[in-house]
């Protein structure tokens, strides 16, 4: 005779018997996703509040040292993409699911309440100011961040090369006199009449590069824009 087969589901439901009833082990599911549920609804409102809080008190040996930036190091980064860290609460998108999942299991193994989130993003992202792909960040103390949560997608290679003229005054007038260069240099020689090839491409220059730097001017006054190193931490919309 053959023997019948254990069911190792059956096995299961037999030694969950043992230790507790049906209705008592639902109640107790019941409660921990209550429990979860509140915690999330916490988290949420924690990242969409102001806070002046600068630290939390995270467990050293828990935390994951590739996770962990400084200011300076986050400051280059949004210089060179053009980004903003500001803090959460003036951020317009949603933030994933995973990322609030990320801080609750965080505050669970660190006993603690985290506090005072930063993001990195575009200023588009941002609700700001206006006086005319996103990285979650939490304070861990004398400047340093503990990265909680990246979403959206990489950061398009050709974004840096795109804002670098726009680093610093002295990059973008850098930008401006390289193409001035370029541009006096294929400008056809007999445009303003007979005159030698140098003396030819040193005048263009100089008048495009005024007019260049003319043009830039203006639109900066008119659109209140302002320089990467400048606007990083800027919660206004208009530079």
């Amino acid at each position: 005779m053959l023997l019948k087969k254990n069911n190792l589901i059956e096995e299961l439901k037999s030694e969950r018997k043992k230790f507790m009833k049906e209705n008592d082990i639902l109640e107790q599911i019941r409660l921990i996703l209550n429990e979860n549920e509140i915690n999330r609804t916490e988290i949420n409102a924690t990242l969409k509040s102001k806070s002046s809080t600068n630290q939390n008190n995270l467990v050293f040996d828990l935390l994951d040292s590739d996770k962990i930036f400084h200011l300076e190091q986050i400051k280059s980064i949004c210089i060179d993409y053009r980004l903003r860290f500001l803090d959460s609460h003036l951020f317009k998108g949603k933030i994933p699911e995973e990322a609030i999942s990320k801080i609750n299991q965080l505050e669970k193994s660190h006993q603690t309440k985290l506090e005072g989130f930063k993001i990195m993003a575009p200023a588009k992202l941002f609700k700001l100011e206006n006086y005319d792909d996103p990285l979650l960040f939490a304070p861990i103390g004398n400047g340093y961040y503990y990265l909680i949560h990246k979403w959206g997608n990489d950061m398009n290679p050709f974004r840096k090369l795109l804002m670098m003229p726009f680093r610093s005054l002295e990059t973008f007038i850098f930008f401006l006199t390289i193409m001035s260069i370029l541009i006096s240099s294929i400008l056809p020689i007999n445009l303003l009449g007979k005159t030698t090839e140098g003396v030819f491409r040193l005048v263009t220059f100089l008048f495009i590069l005024k007019s260049l730097i003319g043009i830039s001017i203006y639109y900066c006054f008119w659109q209140g824009k302002n320089f990467n190193e400048d606007i990083w931490r800027s919660t206004f919309y208009n530079n």
